[in-house]
């Protein structure tokens, strides 16, 4: 990564190095990953399914706005509710999974 050359580059960077923090930041760091794979993967289905923003949204009962907001924000944080009725829509279901022991921090 080289040298932080600005000044919340080095903040971020010194956080980092207090291991609280950095687990704290690797813990958020996963949950944004797996938000970001989860709608990816319910965009990847609409467009197989070949199915407008639109049309989703009313298949899964929600305004419009909302599913161009969720596939076009850049940090999205959509409620559960949302995210079912989306799968439920593209003819998908959602599964939690246990994770590998080596994998639970």
């Amino acid at each position: 990564m080289g040298e932080a050359r600005t000044g919340a580059e080095r903040y971020f960077k010194s956080r980092k190095e207090d291991p609280e923090y950095s687990l704290a930041y690797a813990s958020a760091r996963r949950r944004i990953d797996q938000i970001d794979s989860i709608i990816r993967m319910l965009d990847q289905r609409r467009c197989n399914l070949e199915l407008s923003k639109a049309e989703l949204a009313r298949r899964a009962n929600l305004r419009p706005e909302v599913i161009r907001r969720l596939f076009s924000a850049e940090r999205p944080n959509p409620t559960l509710t949302t995210l079912v009725a989306l799968a439920e829509a593209l003819e998908m279901e959602f599964a939690a999974e246990p994770l590998e022991k080596t994998k639970v921090r």
